[in-house]
């Protein structure tokens, strides 16, 4: 290698570029595909995992290439089994992803980006400064490891995956889609894109484009307020897209996936959970085919909100579902561990490497 020639990471490259530089090693195109399946199918970290490959081959990949891995750095379990890690990158960054085990599936929360740049005013990642987007091999690693710690701690593989770690992540759209197509490929995970779900904070252009992309996997909205201007209080984003452009994406993205849509309203107490604030959410949601998930407030350090009561949310819900709206009650997990919504800010315990 010259000097100064910077290494590359060989998970950044498609199939279609990695047998071109290939064959321009003198290889066989097919090796290729085998490097590939390797990278993708059976997760790979090392090339001297790669046992069908030659050692002279072995060896010119680690001299032309290298795997920027994730590594679990700190894992932590809560009272309800839910388990936090924080997984360090190739440049010492860390990002946090959730295990979640429930009665009926497994779920990894995962993150697309280190820190956020959204500052929502609820949300403790809202208060870190983004650094930077993740990578392609960085989200895809982020399921396989979580997806060893669900077979290791509970005895069987995942079953859903949500981007609704730290980050925006329609705002590392290209990565985060390729990540997803790693997940979701047969030369992949093989997972079914009907148990991925990506949740955004709400930017219209970008839920056009993944309309537009036609893509296979679910769509969450963090809606959270169904007025303009305590949208804009609590998440800067409205400002510069309003409820009524979110709702025209919306309905754009149903139109042309047919993919379910989730509205998540995080309820607090004394500001979002009124029957006038009730009466909005309803409005926002006519005509859209969606489902509403309420989730129970989790406090962080850097805000002042609280848990809407008992009272005031039953009113709240009550009135939704007589208007027909298909309503859920999320139940906040991992909180003892700050592993749950909105938490996730690094707050991990020493890190040690594993």
């Amino acid at each position: 290698m010259e000097k100064g020639e910077r290494i590359q990471d060989i998970r950044q490259l498609s199939l279609d570029q990695l047998i071109s530089q290939i064959s321009d090693f003198g290889e066989k195109p097919f090796r290729a595909k085998q490097i590939y399946e390797w990278l993708w199918k059976k997760s790979a970290t090392d090339f001297d995992e790669m046992t069908n490959l030659s050692l002279s081959l072995r060896e010119l990949l680690r001299n032309k290439y290298l795997i920027n891995k994730v590594i679990v750095s700190d894992e932590q379990i809560s009272n309800d089994r839910t388990i936090k890690s924080g997984f360090k990158l190739y440049d010492e960054n860390i990002v946090e992803g959730v295990l979640i085990p429930t009665e009926k599936r497994i779920t990894a929360c995962i993150s697309s980006q280190v820190g956020c740049s959204l500052s929502c005013t609820f949300c403790a990642t809202g208060f870190l400064e983004r650094k930077r987007n993740l990578e392609i091999g960085e989200i895809y690693d982020q399921v396989v490891l979580i997806n060893k710690q669900a077979e290791q701690n509970y005895g069987t593989p995942l079953s859903n995956v949500v981007l609704m770690g730290m980050g925006e992540p329609l705002l590392n759209y290209a990565n985060v889609l390729q990540g997803i197509d790693r997940i979701t490929s047969s030369d992949g995970l093989n997972m079914s894109s009907k148990r991925i779900t990506l949740s955004t904070a709400g930017i219209a252009k970008m839920i056009k484009k993944l309309a537009d992309d036609h893509v296979k996997f679910n769509l969450a909205l963090s809606l959270h307020a169904a007025d303009d201007e305590k949208r804009n209080s609590i998440m800067p984003i409205n400002e510069t897209n309003s409820l009524e452009s979110l709702k025209e994406a919306l309905m754009y993205f149903y139109s042309r996936t047919k993919n379910q849509i989730t509205l998540e309203y995080i309820a607090f107490k004394d500001f979002n959970v009124g029957l006038d604030d009730a009466r909005n959410l309803a409005r926002f949601a006519s005509n859209l085919p969606c489902k509403i998930n309420i989730i129970e407030y989790n406090p962080i350090d850097q805000a002042n909100f609280g848990r809407a009561n008992a009272n005031e949310l039953d009113a709240f819900i009550g009135f939704l579902e007589k208007k027909g709206l298909i309503i859920n009650v999320r139940r906040s997990r991992g909180k003892d561990i700050d592993a749950a919504c909105g938490q996730l800010a690094n707050k991990s315990s020493k890190v040690v490497d594993k």
